[in-house]
């Protein structure tokens, strides 16, 4: 069996033994050392070359070597379809610093492994797993340690001796609770524990005051310890696909809070509370219940995505507005019937979603959003667009789908960027002279059988106010639910929520 060995030593030791049959050469060993010294030469300008962390390949250790110690400090074992760990590792045990076990079929970790004193990374991610020993306490160097896509169920209470831990990622694993030793981990700066069965975490949880990172998504829980206020330092937070019915009140006070997940939960409301979360950054609050959102976001002015998707909100705040920094608002899937006029101040908006809603018009103070790039107004009831679109004129991608749009302002020809366009399922007769100016657009869409992304249009007179009209065979369009067909908007309300937890 041949590891991948990654040695920091490895290049000296060949620049030291260049030398050495470089002097022998002249001492009657000309050809055969003269082949090594190229050997040699060319390792080093191999190593010279690399960025990666060590000398990365598949190298069996030569026998020149044997005259003096080998240093191996990295080894990687990944994807060899191992059952155990091969002896050969405990070879290394002084020197070895990082181990790697990844994909494999290993069931468990042999006594000998926790000899290995000097270990600071290791990595057995998506093997066969069912515990992990008690004798991993004797890893006080230990940094690093991947456990995930196993049948681990817990960890065992000494894990506290692993003070030097700084990542643990034990994701997919049916691990129900954390030891109270856990919180002993005091240098713990990322834990990802996504896709397990954990329902509550230690009292003392906020012990954990260097964590930066926490990913908690898809387990069963409904809130989160008082301690965790103490968490200073946290940036991330990811609490998606869990079973909280309301914002747990304990988030407010994670002041440098940068990142929060909270979608597919329960939540009904998004409280004022949130406001206080001045660094917030990115917020997915989607697939939840929310029917209202509080005026206070506002003062989330660091905001820059906001995902509000799947709920069942009927109207924005007027505060909106006020999130100045939002490059990217999602809302769709909702039952907004009207958007509010201060979406206009989102000045550097890029991407807005309000497909699959219940909108009548669009406000016309959206042609202030002069940094937008992408629109999308998907199965709503527009019966028309404002003349104020046409001042978007960095949109590249604009979907309109399956509204009830009968004509398009003249001035859509100013958005000359345009690359997409999406008109089906409208009812639309011909289109405006002026998208012949649109000169970048690349496709499109009358309809959903449509085979091409551009068909040619030709030119007509208007026949009640003989202006020139676009047109071709797919005009006047004729909508599906003219066609006896339900409308996909029925499909778009239809929403299927996970129950209230009990």
């Amino acid at each position: 069996m041949c590891p991948t060995l990654k040695s920091p030593s490895l290049y000296t030791k060949i620049k030291f033994l260049s030398f050495k049959y470089y002097k022998n050469a002249f001492q009657g060993q000309l050809i055969s050392c003269f082949v090594l010294f190229c050997f040699c030469f060319s390792l080093v300008q191999c190593l010279e070359m690399t960025t990666k962390r060590k000398i990365i390949g598949r190298l069996v250790p030569c026998r020149c070597f044997r005259g003096e110690e080998e240093i191996i400090s990295v080894l990687d074992y990944s994807h060899c379809s191992l059952q155990q760990v091969p002896k050969e590792v405990f070879n290394f045990e002084r020197t070895l610093e990082e181990l790697y076990l990844d994909a494999n079929q290993i069931e468990e970790l042999p006594k000998q492994l926790f000899n290995c004193q000097a270990l600071r990374k290791l990595s057995i991610p998506d093997n066969d797993l069912s515990n992990l020993p008690t004798t991993i306490a004797s890893l006080v160097n230990l940094k690093e340690l991947d456990i995930s896509k196993n049948g681990v169920q817990e960890f065992p209470e000494n894990i506290k001796c692993c003070k030097c831990l700084t990542i643990i990622e034990a994701s997919v694993n049916p691990i129900s609770k954390l030891p109270d030793g856990f919180t002993q981990l005091l240098n713990l700066t990322q834990l990802y524990l996504n896709d397990a069965f954990l329902e509550f975490l230690p009292a003392n949880f906020g012990r954990l005051v260097k964590l930066r990172i926490l990913e908690l998504r898809e387990n069963h829980l409904k809130t989160l310890p008082k301690s965790m206020h103490k968490l200073a330092q946290l940036e991330r937070l990811d609490l998606g696909n869990n079973e909280f019915s309301e914002l747990p009140e304990v988030l407010d006070q994670i002041q440098n809070l940068r990142e929060l997940w909270m979608d597919n939960n329960a939540l009904q409301v998004l409280p004022g509370s949130i406001g206080k979360l001045k660094m917030l950054i990115y917020l997915d609050m989607s697939k939840n219940r929310i029917e209202t959102v509080d005026m206070d976001i506002s003062g989330c002015e660091a905001l820059e995505d906001l995902l509000l998707s799947s709920n069942m909100l009927q109207q924005l705040p007027d505060s909106i507005g006020l999130l100045k920094k939002l490059t990217t608002l999602k809302v769709d899937d909702n039952q907004l019937t009207i958007l509010p006029n201060t979406i206009g101040n989102l000045s550097l908006l890029e991407e807005f979603d309000c497909s699959c809603n219940e909108l009548e018009s669009l406000p016309s103070t959206i042609g202030y959003l002069h940094s937008l790039r992408t629109l999308a107004v998907d199965e709503n009831f527009l019966p028309e667009l404002p003349r104020e679109i046409g001042s978007c004129k960095n949109v590249t991608v604009m979907s309109l789908r399956s509204n009830k749009l009968e004509f398009l302002p003249e001035e859509i020809g100013q958005m000359q960027k345009l690359r997409v366009l999406n008109l089906s399922d409208n009812r639309l007769k011909n289109l405006p002279f002026s998208f012949t100016k649109l000169k970048e657009l690349a496709a499109l869409w009358l309809s959903d059988n449509q085979s091409k992304a551009l068909i040619p249009l030709q030119t007509e007179a208007h026949p009640e106010t003989k202006q020139r009209v676009l047109t071709n065979y797919m005009f006047p369009q004729q909508p599906r639910g003219d066609e006896g067909k339900l409308s996909p908007t029925f499909f778009c309300k239809l929403k299927i929520y996970k129950p209230f937890p009990c």
